[in-house]
């Protein structure tokens, strides 16, 4: 069991690389937009990527899910070539469809986004984007699933550069505005399709199975409205926010809510590394108790990071790296106290993508939607009682409260049809520890009362309490550091 959960963990760090690159740029060149484009184009460029992120869903439709799942389950090469050919030929018709679709309907499809006619060029990149991010999923899940993660980092990073250096070049050098960033995206897109080509051709065939596709539709159809679920969550609030109070305010939320980022990353990290391996380790003997070991070490791990966060980010955010300048400007440090909660809810949503492991081994992925919907319904909800009453604190509880109904939705289902034995008792005492610490927090916090002493004292009980409760045990705690020493 150990050696397995150590090939988690590897694998996790791998998929790491390129994931906290690709975030972290995707943090930091907000800033550098807001230098060399103007608000109104900066405002046309979010938009059309708004529209991106909702049609990727639409695009992909579960498929990459439905490939994972089936060539994990196959025999050999044979059976994964077929399943491979299957999958790659279906994403292929379907994004030519789509995409001939969106070319047709360009007209309509730019007045509902409310494409500026000077802007409607723009349009065309879109689609070109979609298509070719599209026809390298199924390619880049081959890689996760034979365990091939250095191959996936490096392909990603290089994308990345990619995507960044033409940036910088075309913005900056060629003055080409928003338009360079879509032709950036476009060319890094381009390669990443270019550079897998060895892994497709490797399995890809001239093979198109009819029962195969009828059951990839039926595993993968499901991810849409579970998908599209998930993406109100992820980003209804700001509308919300906007629409019941200003554009400062949202402001404020938006550059604070991004500090959550440091949470996502390593749950994203562990999403990559997470569903080939439960795919992979399904059928072993004791898979059902590997399963539950890995989310005790999850939910600990996500429990440090989450008090070292919510102590420290403050102290990070008003740390002057030029005098008199501070990553974050004074005038948006005024919404850090949403952190906590918007930390809180990323530590929910990786507890979420635990549960998922029973939903795919038992093909019960119909129940997908209706806990992503579940999840939706109560964002909007929320938000909309909330924000009038507590302004971007309401906001921010919404984000918790909906990733706290999604766990616990598929946590409930995913019992149900694969039940699992977790370490109940440690993991409602890490509950219960997480409760109480952050209505400490904020007890401290209102009260202004988080100094550096405080700080350091609130660690402290965190952790010895982590012992007390015999959440970590000393014994292996001990045995841990007896062999990092050993190989030193």
């Amino acid at each position: 069991m150990k050696e397995k959960i150590k090939e988690l963990t590897k694998d996790t760090a791998i998929y790491g690389i390129s994931t906290i690159v690709g975030r972290f740029i995707g943090f930091i060149i907000v800033p550098f937009y807001t230098h060399v484009i103007n608000p109104t184009d900066f405002g046309i460029y979010s938009n059309i990527y708004a529209y991106l992120a909702f049609l990727n869903i639409v695009y992909i439709y579960g498929v990459d899910a439905a490939f994972l799942k089936f060539s994990s389950i196959s025999v050999n090469d044979s059976e994964k070539s077929r399943v491979f050919s299957t999958s790659f030929w279906t994403i292929v018709i379907s994004s030519f469809l789509f995409s001939l679709l969106l070319y047709f309907l360009k007209p309509s499809v730019c007045i509902i986004m409310e494409l500026p006619a000077n802007y409607r060029h723009l349009y065309d990149y879109l689609i070109y984007i979609l298509f070719f991010d599209t026809l390298a999923i199924i390619p880049f899940a081959y890689l996760r699933l034979q365990r091939k993660a250095l191959s996936f980092a490096v392909i990603k990073f290089i994308n990345i550069m990619i995507f960044l250096f033409l940036n910088i070049v075309l913005i900056v050098g060629f003055k080409m505005g928003i338009e360079a960033i879509l032709i950036s995206n476009l060319i890094a897109s381009v390669f990443s399709f270019i550079a897998l080509l060895p892994a497709t051709m490797k399995y890809l065939k001239l093979v198109f199975d009819k029962e195969l596709f009828k059951r990839i539709l039926k595993f993968g159809i499901p991810y849409l409205p579970a998908s599209m679920g998930a993406m109100i969550v992820q980003v209804i609030d700001r509308p919300l926010v906007l629409a019941m109070t200003d554009s400062a305010t949202l402001g404020i939320y938006q550059a604070n809510y991004k500090l959550g980022i440091f949470m996502m990353l390593f749950v994203s990290m562990f999403q990559y590394a997470w569903q080939p391996f439960f795919l992979n380790n399904a059928k072993e003997k004791e898979a059902k108790e590997l399963f539950s070991k890995i989310f005790t070490l999850f939910l600990i791990t996500t429990s440090m990071i989450w008090v070292i966060l919510t102590l420290f980010v403050e102290d990070f955010i008003k740390f002057q790296f030029l005098p008199g300048v501070s990553i974050f400007g004074k005038d948006y440090i005024s919404g850090v106290g949403i952190v906590p909660i918007i930390l809180l809810g990323y530590l929910f949503h990786g507890l979420y993508i635990n549960f998922t492991a029973g939903i795919y081994i038992e093909e019960k992925t119909k129940y997908f939607p209706l806990v992503t919907l579940a999840g939706a319904v109560t964002n909007v909800v929320i938000n909309l009682l909330l924000i009038p009453v507590i302004g971007i604190y309401g906001a921010a509880l919404a984000t918790l409260t909906s990733y706290l109904v999604m766990s616990s939705g598929l946590f409930i289902v995913s019992q149900k049809f694969y039940h699992i034995a977790y370490e109940f008792r440690k993991i409602i005492s890490l509950l219960i520890l997480l409760v109480t610490s952050i209505s400490v927090y904020y007890l401290l916090f209102l009260n202004g009362l988080l100094t550096i002493p405080y700080k350091l004292l609130f660690l402290l009980l965190f952790i010895l309490f982590l012992f007390a409760s015999k959440i970590i045990n000393v014994r292996e705690v001990k045995t841990i550091l007896n062999r990092i020493i050993k190989r030193r």
